[in-house]
């Protein structure tokens, strides 16, 4: 008796430890805990990672106040695109990358005005999918977002009166004991301005208007800004002239991050930065120019 219940333990101990080499070979399970259990090496499932289009609607945010990037206008006109929560539309150069990035993706296009410092808390957070919004790609902003692109390559310069004694200003040094101004939160001031020995620097402003408007009343002497942002100013502002100080010597000094306009993301967001690039990987330095002088031309205050 005590054989056959020693034989019947056996084989059910047999069975056991088959059945479990069968678990194991053919229907793996991770650890509960998110780790792989062999490894202990973290395991995130396919279907976790964001795109942040499952929705197909492609939500960016952008000042609507940043022309010729972007602005907001009353209707339609131009291929001006509704923003979120208002009666009002937006255009511009952001506007026009954005549809070319969607219809080659199959998104909507969905677009949210957010202030200049509330961008990047935005997509931090999840409020939008991206910020296409002339956005420099700095060391700084990278440690804080993802970025596609460049979508822009544009050179620092600085903008003041036609009939100013600076007009004529050959280099940066050339600019000393005047006073300036930039918009708030960019590299132009915080970079650029500090570069100009001896130079007044006054408070920030909160918008690129806001600094256009210091330098149009007088209250400074010269602004610094980026290429695209002057070309329209000059449009706003006919009575202004750039100062571009490239290959004199006595230019600014600035990362090619500092140049680059990107778009930027949540970190980790790999599949949305792919499909962003993807969109943009046909478009040349030439075409990218050529988009920005459209927005250039029909800007509001150009009419």
């Amino acid at each position: 008796m005590k054989k056959i219940l020693a034989l019947v333990l056996s084989l059910a101990m047999v069975l056991c430890l088959f059945a479990a080499c069968a678990k194991s070979g053919n229907d793996p399970q991770p650890a509960d805990n998110g780790e792989n259990a062999a490894t202990g090496t973290d395991v995130t499932p396919v279907a976790d990672v964001p795109s942040g289009v499952e929705d197909g609607v492609l939500t960016v945010a952008m000042e609507c106040a940043y022309a010729p990037y972007n602005w907001t206008q009353q209707d339609d006109a131009n291929g001006a695109v509704p923003i979120k929560d208002t009666n009002e539309f937006a255009n511009g150069y952001d506007i026009m990358i954005a549809k070319k990035i969607c219809e080659k993706n199959g998104w909507d296009l969905e677009v949210v005005r957010l202030d200049w410092d509330s961008l990047i808390p935005a997509v931090q957070t999840g409020q939008v999918d991206a910020v296409i919004a002339g956005q420099s790609m700095t060391a700084d902003r990278m440690e804080q977002v993802d970025f596609a692109g460049p979508y822009l390559y544009a050179s620092i310069v600085c903008v003041t009166k036609a009939d100013s004694d600076l007009a004529n200003a050959k280099g940066k040094s050339e600019l000393s004991g005047h006073s300036c101004t930039s918009q708030a939160s960019t590299i132009w001031y915080d970079t650029c301005l500090p570069q100009i020995e001896g130079a007044d620097i006054k408070t920030a402003k909160d918008g690129a208007p806001l600094m256009l408007m210091a330098l149009e009343t007088g209250e400074v002497d010269f602004v610094c800004c980026d290429m695209p942002t002057a070309q329209g100013a000059l449009v706003a502002y006919p009575d202004l002239t750039i100062l571009d100080f490239s290959g004199s010597g006595d230019d600014f000094e600035v990362d090619e991050g500092d140049i680059n306009i990107g778009i930027s993301m949540q970190k980790g967001n790999t599949v949305l930065k792919d499909a962003i690039n993807s969109a943009l990987a046909g478009m040349t330095a030439d075409d990218f120019n050529a988009i920005m002088a459209d927005a250039t031309a029909i800007q509001p205050l150009s009419e």
